[in-house]
């Protein structure tokens, strides 16, 4: 029964209602002229498959397959990437968090930094004015779960993920280190690659937040649309746009 809910809400509410009412202009202006109506259906179906989970699982997933998690470190310093934070929002020994995607790099470099001893430089800047400077808020919540702050290093200047890089060089060679760890979302590891390899750095890859399930199963879940769905598309998307960018610039 509850899965018989789930459907019945995922075209009740947006972004499925949507569907629905384009669905049902299709239906009236096919009546009227089919020209516009194929081209109306064509566009409702496009963004109808954008909006499920068996599209935006394969587009998520064929990125973040590409770099598989190893089994053993191998460099000098854990560089984890910034992806988004709030400002002036409470938090246990301050103000600001990261939001989910950084906050899960986070914490996958502080046990990789218990495992190895290695430092953490957290690149990450504040991108809009009224969000939070990421660096400063993981240095302050890097503290708080005992890393000590002779081993975190920051650069609270980049705003995307190019700049990442090209700072994150500069503040390597300033320190002798060579061989970068580097975290980040499985989604975004192939996009901070190039740009890594751009900037003259050859990174290994530690990928984590994960987002597409390792195990595929066909189910009519994966066929409703949802806002979470919609969301994971538009990232993928941006995720292979930029990849290409990224390889044409370098």
């Amino acid at each position: 029964m509850i899965y018989i809910i789930k459907f019945v809400y995922s075209f009740v509410l947006p972004p499925g209602l949507f569907i629905l009412l384009l669905l049902g202009l299709v239906i009236w202006l096919w009546k009227k002229n089919r020209r516009p109506a194929i081209a109306l259906l064509g566009v409702t179906l496009l963004m109808y498959f954008s909006m499920t989970s068996l599209v935006s699982d394969a587009l998520i997933g064929g990125l973040e397959r590409k770099y598989p998690q190893p089994d053993t470190l191998q460099g000098d310093v854990i560089v984890v990437l910034g992806g988004g934070a709030s400002s002036g929002t409470p938090d246990i020994d301050g103000e600001g968090n990261l939001y989910g995607s950084a906050a899960n790099r986070l914490i996958t470099s502080v046990r990789l930094h218990n495992a190895s001893g290695l430092p953490i430089l957290f690149s990450g800047g504040q991108v809009f004015s009224d969000s939070g400077n990421e660096a400063d808020i993981a240095k302050r919540q890097l503290l708080g779960l005992g890393v000590p702050e002779e081993d975190i290093l920051t650069d609270n200047q980049s705003l995307n993920t190019e700049q990442n890089a090209v700072n994150t060089a500069a503040i390597l060679q300033e320190k002798g280190l060579k061989r970068p760890v580097l975290v980040t979302s499985g989604f975004h590891m192939p996009r901070s690659m190039q740009h890594f390899k751009n900037a003259g750095l050859t990174a290994q890859a530690f990928p984590t937040d994960y987002i597409a399930s390792a195990e595929f199963s066909l189910q009519p879940s994966k066929f409703t649309p949802s806002p979470g769905a919609m969301s994971t598309t538009g990232t993928a998307l941006k995720e292979y746009l930029g990849l290409l960018v990224a390889h044409l610039f370098n």
